[in-house]
């Protein structure tokens, strides 16, 4: 497999997700809120009444949160349950966000590609995106007519921020004739660049879909590697990685093992193919989940985000004790429940996307999807 990397500088969130700031400081409305208006803010006082009506929420999440933090998360559950009916809104949150959100005011759960297609069949208004700005787009990319909204636009991505629509047309020139394929964490702006885009489930069928013997696999390096090891077809990938993933190391897995040799350890593909070696299984998070369920082994360790290993904690019942090695994602812990609230009263940030840019880019993604 060859690797390929160009030197770009870390960049900020996509210039058309950063909000527009009157010299007041005050954020302009979007034009989603000029069109349906602010909300007022609700009363979010712990109540008795509050406790009873988020009383079977709570149940969900007993076994990863202590009593004490409850009465905080409560009043934002109601209140954002209250206002999403208000709104004719769903919330999408992706495997990582944190209990309070994945089980208490999510409406779609999953992976970030799961999450857009489900989104496309729902009957509401307006998306909030409990995940990362990549998946916010992707989301408006396959729901155009639907208002998506993002709770903190620093909800960034290191594997996304690794490569640029650049980044792609020059890979293009130094490979002519070669396709690309994009992992769906990647902007709006590189999707519109490639050929084909692919999720970590069914990257290696995406590939070998293409019918030639070299493809260009971005911006992965780990499942870049991961592909090419279950594939003939030569693999140029790029030399981008995840900042949760790329921290676990075959020497830490080996010490949880040696402590427990019944342990089973499951592992993300964005993780170094040292660390896949060290597992017992890999696969993506909707198979890491499938395996824990269908599987339901007395122990296991998830090698991937620790919100993750929280939320299927709680899904199982604790069937599964659940051993954490714990590397959080910065980006994904922004998204929180009063940024979450403050997204539903004052519509923002609101995703936009270029529709020249969007139509190129949703090629990619439906491309895939016709895949099966």
């Amino acid at each position: 497999m060859e690797a390929v990397r160009i030197n770009t500088p870390v960049r900020p969130a996509p210039a058309h997700l950063v909000p527009a700031l009157s010299g007041s400081k005050t954020p302009v409305l979007s034009a989603a809120a000029r069109r349906l208006g602010v909300l007022p803010m609700p009363n979010l006082a712990w109540t008795p009444e509050v406790e009873r009506e988020t009383a079977h929420l709570y149940e969900k999440i007993r076994s990863v949160m202590p009593p004490v933090e409850w009465p905080f998360h409560a009043p934002y559950v109601k209140a954002i349950n209250d206002l999403k009916k208000q709104r004719n809104a769903v919330i999408l949150a992706h495997n990582y966000q944190t209990p309070e959100i994945y089980n208490c005011v999510a409406d779609v759960v999953g992976d970030s590609l799961q999450l857009a297609k489900l989104a496309a069949s729902s009957q509401a208004d307006i998306i909030v995106q409990g995940g990362v700005h990549f998946m916010a787009e992707t989301s408006k990319l396959l729901n155009p007519d639907k208002i998506v909204l993002i709770p903190d636009l620093n909800a960034g991505c290191s594997l996304a921020a690794s490569i640029t629509g650049a980044d792609v047309r020059l890979l293009c020139k130094t490979y002519p004739g070669v396709p690309v394929v994009a992992y769906v964490n990647t902007s709006a702006e590189v999707k519109a660049e490639v050929d084909i885009c692919c999720t970590s489930s069914n990257a290696v069928k995406v590939v070998e879909s293409l019918g030639v013997d070299t493809v260009i696999f971005l911006p992965d390096q780990y499942l870049a590697k991961y592909v090419a090891a279950r594939t003939k077809v030569k693999i140029i990938a790029w030399h981008g990685a995840c900042e949760v993933h790329e921290r676990f190391t075959a020497e830490e897995l080996n010490a949880y093992r040696a402590n427990d040799p019944t342990i089973k350890i499951i592992a993300h593909p964005e993780c170094p193919p040292e660390v896949i070696a060290a597992s017992d299984f890999a696969g993506s998070t909707a198979a890491m989940i499938d395996y824990v369920k269908t599987q339901k082994p007395a122990r296991v360790l998830l090698v991937t985000e620790c919100s993750m290993a929280d939320n299927v904690q709680a899904e199982t019942g604790g069937v599964t004790e659940f051993v954490k090695p714990c590397n959080l994602c910065p980006h994904m812990k922004r998204i929180t429940l009063p940024k979450i609230l403050d997204s539903l009263i004052y519509l923002r940030e609101e995703v936009v996307i270029d529709p020249a840019l969007a139509v190129r880019a949703r090629e990619s993604v439906e491309r895939m999807i016709r895949l099966g």
